[in-house]
């Protein structure tokens, strides 16, 4: 492990995303918390999961939401579904997390405790005056996950609130008060080939605390959390200096960005929790894995044309695979 660029743990957890050489949309949904073996470890016992990024990117969370308000949205009747929210996360994260993250309940008040944070905090369900912000904004200061949450009426799924300050390629400000199939129009092949309806088809389907997940994959300039549309200025100039790096710089500076994704039936509200958990390592630290060298340069190579352009990866996917054809582990 001597010679990483990410911390031991971040390369122990990774959610390396391919099973194949060659790489399509499609749903992958299978049940949560099941555990998968990795070539470094594991992963995927936890629905919320911490690692030693945690202090990190809460600070980078609250600063953003700091500079930008509109990440953080909640349209007036999902009121209930926040609170349902807070406490589900808030069981995760207890059950997961004893030594440090406790929640209790005597009565109408509850107790919420996060020694990682210097958290403790009695509220009771429904009081926002409990809380020192709303129950959404809440849970999400503690959680490095984003948080999106769709209301299910008329036939369809609604995304009517979120706080998401990690995404990719993307805005939640803009997205809010779309339907599923709206939100996901961009993305190529999903209509064609039906994975979008399909997908839509198994949400309205869960039961009340059903929780599944799937992931999803792309790639970013730098360990830069924060690639949505909103940032465009801050994050497009570093794909246009990547002709001028070397090859080492440019390996530890591309990263895979794996999302591990959540889907939560609320069972107080109906509501979906939908929860995006953003994992990055750099293609310098990808190469000490034999397997995962060799699967990710097959499957940028095969990647067809509108799938690269789509994730941003048309400046640098030929130089990608071939320096992950010629890495050396080290």
């Amino acid at each position: 492990m001597s010679g990483l660029v990410s911390a031991p743990d971040l390369l122990a957890t990774f959610p390396f995303p391919y099973t194949a050489d060659s790489y399509r949309y499609s749903t992958n949904i299978a049940p949560a918390r099941g555990v998968v073996a990795t070539a470094t470890g594991q992963w995927g016992q936890r629905v919320v999961n911490i690692d030693s990024e945690y202090a990190h990117e809460i600070a980078e969370r609250r600063r953003i939401l700091t500079a930008d308000t509109s990440r953080h949205v909640v349209l007036p009747h999902m009121r209930i579904a926040c609170w349902d929210t807070m406490v589900a996360l808030m069981t995760e994260m207890a059950t997961a997390y004893p030594a440090s993250m406790s929640l209790t309940r005597d009565g109408d008040t509850w107790h919420w405790r996060n020694e990682l944070l210097d958290i403790t905090q009695d509220f009771t369900i429904g009081d926002e005056s409990s809380l020192p912000c709303d129950p959404l904004a809440y849970i999400a200061g503690q959680v490095q996950e984003d948080i999106v949450l769709l209301d299910q009426r008329d036939g369809d799924l609604f995304a009517d609130a979120g706080v998401v300050t990690f995404a990719a390629g993307w805005s939640f400000g803009f997205d809010v008060g779309m339907t599923f199939l709206e939100i996901h129009g961009p993305v190529p092949r999903l209509r064609e080939t039906g994975v979008i309806t399909r997908a839509r088809e198994f949400l309205m389907r869960l039961a009340p605390n059903d929780i599944y997940r799937r992931t999803n994959w792309s790639m970013t300039v730098g360990r830069r959390l924060d690639v949505s549309t909103e940032a465009f200025p801050e994050w497009l100039p570093d794909r246009d200096r990547l002709d001028a790096l070397d090859d080492e710089t440019f390996g530890r500076l591309i990263h895979l960005r794996v999302e591990v994704q959540h889907l939560i039936r609320l069972a107080e509200s109906g509501a979906i929790c939908f929860l995006i958990r953003s994992y990055m390592l750099p293609l310098a630290d990808i190469a000490t894995v034999d397997e995962w060298r060799d699967r990710t340069a097959s499957v940028l190579a095969e990647l067809p044309d509108d799938m690269v352009e789509y994730k941003g990866l048309s400046a640098y996917r030929d130089r990608a695979v071939r320096w992950l054809r010629t890495a050396k582990p080290r």
